[in-house]
Formats: C-alpha cells, structure tokens, sequence
C-alpha cells in the first residue's frame, strides 16, 4: 500500500491480503443487470477463501438488503442479509445521529427507505405530515408528483432534507432512466436547498459499511470513478477500479485528481494479485512489458505484455501529461489489447 499522492499504489502481496474489507459496488462489478459478470461469483469465493470480507454496496434505496442479497444467492455469489449495505441505511443513521428516538420523518421513495428509517429507531410518516422533523428522499418507482411537489415546498420552508444520493441514471428493464439525482436537481432547484447525501460519492455510505461489516483496513471496488472511485477519495480508503462496468479508455484518461484510484484490473481478480506501479520518467511510462510514451499530445503504445498492465500504463501516462501540461492526451484508436494467455491469472 502507498502513501496518497501516488499516480497509482503499489502492493507486494495480493489486495485480499493487504486488505481486510472489500467494499463492492454491485452494477457492472459483481452483476450487469440480471446476470453475474464473467467469472464474478468464482473470483468472489476465492476472495472470501483468502480471508477478507466482502460487502456488497448499492446507493440504490428502493431495495432492502435481503432483497439484494438473495438476488446475489441466485446468481451463485454467496451473501449474507448483513453483508448489503444500502445508501438507504446510511440515510437513516445520518437522520439518527441528529434526530432523537421515535421522531417522525417524512418519506419520499420507496418503502425500503421507510423500513430502515423505522429500523434506525425514527418514525416514517408521509410528507404532508406536519409532525416531521426532517424529510429523507431515496429513488422509487411509485412516487406520486404531487408528493414531490409538497416534499419541495416543505424543504423550501425550512425541513431538514437527507438524500439517500444524487445519481443522474439508474438501469433499468426497458434502459437507462432517469435517477434520484434528477429529483434532488428539481427540488434543490425548487427550495434553493442542497441535501445532506448519504451515497457515494459521499463518504456516509462508505463509513456505514465500515460500522456494520467491520474492517480496519477497507478497500473500495467498483467501476465508475465519478461515484465508487470519488467515495473512495472522500472517504480517505483506498479504491481499485475495475473494467467491467462503464469505465473505458476515454473515462480513465480523462479522471480528475479526485476520480483516481489506487489500483486498477480488468476484473475482481485483481483483488487476488500484486499490483505493481509503472515506472514513469520525463520520456516514457513503462508497466511490464508496455512501454508508452506521449508525441504531440498522442499517447502511443509499444511492447507487449498483461492487460492490468495495459490499463496502469495508459491512465498513468496519461495522468502525468495531463497533470504537467494541463492538456487532455490524445487516445483515438488505441486499442485494449487481447488477453495474453488464458491462463494468465
């Protein structure tokens, strides 16, 4: 492990032994929708076998953690109810923390969202309830526009507003739709509010896993750097991304300081492997046998070698020049090399 302020980190032994708590993100890390990622629950089971816990993370409100949890059963990955953390959750203890016992507090989503405000200890009651003490918002499918329109006018009022968090799309059956984070926009737009946020990219989430888990030294794992990688930084823990989800080529090169993880792999196997940093001079970036240098704002690529060790040498090449000219890198037409051997890990 290294200190921050490092392009990328370095371990000498694998991540499953340098960490003792895997926070996963769940969409396009351990599942794509209704099917698992190749090679996910195996890879899992042999995280698990090395003796660091799992945890699976969603800022996804509208699903109870058990629900969660038998869906991952279903696709062969081994969970517990209390291996789920939901942003939910951390909602509802953000509301506890402030709140005193059995207070009433107005509910905008789903009713997994008022069942862990009920398990916090407080009292979900509806928005128009002139008893509440604050309003807690979460995504849910069946919420009514008039519902929002008083949650709006009770927050621009002066109601304490939690929101479970801020993202703009959330998958779906028939696509991408829009998320809660459309809802926080038009009410915060509304009230001229900004909500306390319990999901990623802020921390609360991240420090709930921490509390009901356990772990002193947490590793968070996912695939978008604006959410999973930015919770990671905010946090304070280390991060590694992974390509399985919607971080591709353009994405990477073009993280911000804040958005950069501390490892990176094609897959949750790089929980299982030793991460070495590229080397990086004034000339080139060499990571295994690639050997990357940058002319005329172009990154271009040479050699031969692993993929994990593809992807540490562009983003850290490309990070570098960015960071030094304050220019994005040119990356048309670079391509993710095939896979060396299939039995390369």
């Amino acid at each position: 492990m290294e200190p921050r302020g490092s392009l990328l980190g370095h371990s000498d032994v694998p991540l499953s032994s340098a960490y003792d708590l895997a926070m996963l993100d769940l969409d396009g890390v351990v599942y794509i929708g209704s099917h698992a990622v190749l090679g996910a629950p195996e890879q899992l089971a042999r995280v698990r076998a090395a003796g660091i816990r799992c945890a699976f993370i969603t800022n996804n409100a509208s699903r109870s953690p058990r629900t969660v949890a038998e869906h991952l059963r279903e696709l062969g990955v081994a969970a517990d109810d209390g291996d789920v953390v939901t942003s939910a959750q951390a909602a509802a203890r953000l509301l506890a923390d402030r709140l005193p016992s059995s207070a009433p507090v107005a509910v905008l989503g789903a009713e997994a969202l008022a069942d862990e405000v009920r398990a916090a200890g407080l009292t979900p009651v509806d928005v128009e309830a002139p008893e509440a003490r604050a309003l807690v918002s979460g995504y849910g499918p069946e919420v009514l526009w008039r519902e929002v329109m008083r949650a709006a006018v009770r927050v621009r009022e002066g109601l304490w507003w939690v929101a479970s968090n801020t993202d703009g799309s959330i998958p779906t059956g028939y696509g991408v739709a829009p998320g809660h984070g459309v809802l926080v926009e038009t009410v915060s737009r509304f009230a001229g509010v900004t909500p306390v946020v319990a999901g990623k990219p802020a921390r609360p989430l991240l420090d709930e896993t921490v509390r009901r888990v356990g772990g002193e030294r947490p590793l968070m794992v996912g695939d978008r750097l604006d959410t999973d990688i930015a919770g990671a930084v905010n946090a304070g823990v280390d991060s590694l991304l992974v390509l399985t989800g919607v971080t591709g080529v353009a994405e990477l090169v073009g993280a911000r300081p804040e958005e950069r993880p501390t490892y990176i792999a094609r897959d949750l196997g790089g929980l299982l492997t030793a991460h070495e940093r590229p080397e990086q001079s004034a000339a080139e970036t060499r990571s295994g046998g690639w050997r990357l240098t940058v002319s005329q704002g172009r990154l271009e690529v040479s050699g031969e070698g692993s993929v994990d060790d593809w992807w540490r040498g562009v983003a850290c090449a490309a990070w570098a020049h960015v960071d030094s000219t304050g220019l994005p890198i040119q990356t048309e037409g670079l391509m993710v090399p095939a896979e060396v051997s299939a039995g390369e890990r």
